[in-house]
């Protein structure tokens, strides 16, 4: 069973109850000098208080998840009008069931078979009939051979057709968040009931993943500056990703590259995706001619798993039939 999402929506309470009382002031906390005063507060009644209607995960109040994380933005340059201004956006809200699925997800090779169908391939050919251009000039600029390209936007997206459904910043904000161990703890309350997680393991993966949260956070806010895109809009992968090609924002920064040439990268753009993969490719090893043992390396640097790199070179090798 999964656990609901958290955001204001969700609590719905008459405001005559303690619960409705509690909401009321949680919101108009948000703002409050006091932050230690305010989490006392959340902790206390989030302990204390029954379930009351509804299950006791939905009641959580993590109004106050973000506040030490937009502290640190701010501390760190980025502007406190525009950080409070996402933060406030509907879209933006602490996320426990997308980044419970992230914490729970394990790979299987059942993941890949799918891709390797006779009707995956005959869409992947396809594509490449549609964006032969495309495709043409990425392996000009950066001699990467097509097949490849396409097949990781088969595997990434379905060709386009999956980017993901998930609030990007949300995501990527509520594990960057973990770094407090105030909303850790909370966090914890939340996902370890209905899920086959030890404490330990838990402490393990917010240890890595927080940091590496709050980095690629920062990397959005800045993509989404310089691009002017509103980051509250932008949807991807439960894990961060986002775009036909799924790169994480840190990879946009480094790697993804304009291909139709409009003076703006956008990764939902097939010509800026295909182009973003190419030039990921080759910025990690990938020559013309290169030989299988290599081009698996290559491709794992793109995701670190060997059933995927398998399902890429297999989708490859068909492809040139």
């Amino acid at each position: 069973m999964g656990i609901p999402e958290l955001n204001e929506s969700t609590l719905e309470y008459p405001e005559h109850s303690i619960r409705g009382i509690l909401t009321g002031v949680v919101a108009y906390m948000k703002n409050f000098r006091n932050k230690a005063w305010v989490w006392g507060v959340a902790v206390f009644f989030m302990t204390v208080l029954p379930a009351g209607e509804g299950t006791a995960q939905e009641k959580v109040p993590f109004d106050a998840a973000f506040e030490s994380l937009k502290e640190q933005l701010v501390k760190e340059g980025f502007d406190q009008k525009k950080v409070i201004e996402i933060y406030q956006s509907p879209e933006v809200r602490f996320n426990v069931q997308g980044v419970s699925r992230f914490l729970t997800y394990r790979e299987a090779k059942l993941n890949y078979d799918q891709f390797v169908s006779r009707r995956c391939i005959r869409q992947a050919k396809q594509y490449m009939e549609e964006y032969q251009g495309e495709l043409k000039r990425a392996e000009q600029a950066y001699g990467v051979d097509p097949k490849i390209v396409t097949a990781i936007i088969l595997v990434e997206t379905r060709l386009g057709t999956g980017t993901g459904n998930s609030s990007v910043i949300s995501t990527l904000s509520t594990i960057a968040a973990l770094q407090d161990s105030r909303v850790r703890e909370l966090f914890w309350k939340a996902v370890s009931e209905g899920n086959d997680i030890t404490r330990e393991r838990f402490d393990g993966w917010v240890g890595r993943k927080s940091n590496w949260a709050y980095g690629e956070l920062k990397a959005l806010l800045k993509y989404t500056e310089r691009e002017k895109m509103d980051p509250a809009k932008l949807k991807g992968s439960f894990a961060g990703a986002l775009g036909i090609s799924q790169f994480m924002p840190s990879n946009i920064l480094a790697y993804a590259k304009d291909g139709d040439e409009d003076g703006r990268i956008d990764l939902f753009t097939h010509a800026d995706a295909i182009a973003s993969v190419a030039h990921y490719l080759k910025r990690h090893g990938w020559r013309p001619g290169i030989d299988r043992e290599k081009a698996f390396k290559v491709v794992w640097s793109y995701n670190h798993s060997d059933y995927y790199v398998d399902t890429i070179l297999k989708i490859s090798d068909k492809l040139e039939g």
